[in-house]
């Protein structure tokens, strides 16, 4: 049997396989690509639209990029890390809006101010100190800082209605620079340009097994969700970016850099609502400390959301747990995903995350009126009757040396012919960075000849923007106006 060899095979059809396969297909424009996606169309788990809080994350307002250390210290460096990664995102989606690639920049993204709102003394300490070290960052330009309950008024109306300040000292900050992403609008137009270059991007289709060839390919067996018919492909390089799924390919891939991992599975719900009166009074997404022992994905936060054109208002994500590693799972996968290599660091970590898992206790016994209860902490004025409970996206959270890691992390094998991607947040903001990075990796002897390339795509490609404060405000406000973006 003459099995068809491509140069390509990526595997999920979300928001890291469509960058990455935009990548490619503008670096190496003769590589044939083929797309497996197991669900019926792409965009359906992780990067759906209501599966993400849509955050352009560039750490403004997400206080768990820049932790206070044991001894009262903070430092930037991961806060400024992640913003510069952001800013790779914004011009990439620039140069493609300008190439018409990608259609309007309003069908996936838009500007929604950043904002922090925290309560007590000790918490406004912090995020006065936070502020005090940011604001004078050039990717931080404009970020502003407010105890007076009359100016976070005028920010986000909803904070503020029936809260008073002598019943306990509250602040918060705003950059009104920030982002709300259709991550699932994204994604389907960037596999919409790749299918008219050429990629064949197959749905109700599901890998089965990877296997390294004598000749240095990858056998990739699948077959097709419909009758089941059994099919395979063999591939020069093979891509995993199946969120949850793909450690259960790494592992039955057999490369030794993926042995010791595990995932623990997190779900979400959100509290919705489309009420045009609540809709009209907040423009922003307000975040603010996680509860002790909650993950850092289960920070609350109060944000608009625009999808499909239409204006809503979040809050949650409040964790629910299912052994599934995607919300389309398998109820088995936190069990099949055991192996000798990494049984004993699961352990260690179930036996020292006593604080989350009391965490996920107190989650899974609320129910709506408590959820919204947790609501009314942020808006004062909240009724049950207008929030509707919604299914957020499930999340696979890395166990690796015996400790819960959050965050993403690229697994490789040495020669580059395969790689997948493990973990969460900030994931989809920041696609554009660790598929740059994933390339250096795995085709190191290519990566140079690249770089003209990378740098049309990308005018800050292998610099950063932070400490050259004329670029980087020559730079956001270029990807403002060609997004449609408050600069």
């Amino acid at each position: 049997m003459v099995t068809e060899t491509v140069d390509v095979v990526l595997i999920g059809g979300g928001v890291m396989s469509a960058t990455l396969g935009t990548f490619l297909s503008e670096l190496q424009p003769d590589w044939k690509i083929t797309v497996f996606e197991r669900l019926s169309d792409v965009a359906l788990e992780s990067s759906n639209a209501w599966n993400n809080a849509g955050t352009g994350h560039a750490a403004m307002c997400e206080l768990n990029y820049m932790p206070e250390g044991k001894d009262g210290s903070l430092d930037p460096t991961k806060a400024i890390g992640i913003n510069e990664q952001f800013q790779q995102s914004r011009q990439l989606w620039s140069t493609l809006v300008e190439r018409g690639i990608l259609d309007a920049p309003s069908t996936f993204i838009n500007s929604a101010p950043h904002m922090t709102f925290v309560r007590g003394e000790k918490d406004v300490s912090y995020l006065k100190r936070r502020y005090e070290i940011l604001k004078d960052q050039p990717l931080f330009d404009g970020m502003e800082y407010s105890e007076d309950s009359r100016v976070i008024n005028k920010w986000a109306p909803l904070l503020m209605q029936k809260r008073r300040k002598e019943d306990e000292p509250f602040a918060a900050t705003r950059v009104p620079s920030g982002t709300d992403v259709d991550f699932g609008s994204l994604t389907h137009q960037l596999f919409k340009n790749l299918k008219q270059r050429g990629a064949s991007v197959l749905t109700n289709t599901e890998v089965r097994s990877l296997k390294r060839m004598s000749d240095g390919t990858w056998r990739v067996r699948y077959r097709r969700s419909l009758g089941h018919t059994p099919a395979e492909i063999r591939a020069k390089f093979v891509f995993v970016g199946a969120g949850g799924w793909a450690l259960k390919l790494l592992q039955n891939s057999g490369i030794p850099e993926i042995k010791g991992y595990g995932c623990f599975p997190i779900g979400g719900q959100w509290l919705m609502t489309s009420n045009p009166e609540i809709v009209a009074q907040h423009h922003a997404k307000v975040y603010s400390q996680a509860s002790v022992g909650a993950p850092p994905m289960s920070v609350p936060h109060l944000d608009t959301r625009v999808v499909d054109g239409q204006t809503s208002v979040l809050f949650g994500p409040f964790a629910t747990f299912t052994p599934k590693f995607l919300k389309q799972g398998n109820l088995t996968d936190i069990v099949t995903q055991v192996r000798p290599d990494n049984l004993g660091s699961m352990l260690k970590v179930a036996f020292t995350n006593f604080d989350l898992i009391k965490y996920l206790v107190s989650e899974l016994a609320k129910n709506h009126k408590r959820k919204v209860d947790s609501l009314r902490e942020f808006m004062p004025t909240a009724k049950d009757e207008d929030w509707q409970l919604l299914q957020a996206g499930q999340r696979a959270q890395v166990m690796k040396g015996g400790a819960l890691q959050f965050g993403t992390e690229v697994v490789a094998h040495s020669d580059g012919s395969i790689a997948g991607l493990l973990g969460a947040s900030p994931g989809a903001s920041t696609a554009v960075s660790i598929m740059l990075k994933l390339l250096k990796t795995c085709f190191p002897d290519r990566i140079d000849g690249w770089a003209p390339t990378l740098t049309a795509l990308i005018p800050s490609y292998g610099e950063t923007l932070n400490d050259k404060p004329a670029a980087a405000a020559a730079e956001t406000e270029a990807t403002a106006k060609i997004l449609e973006i408050h600069a």
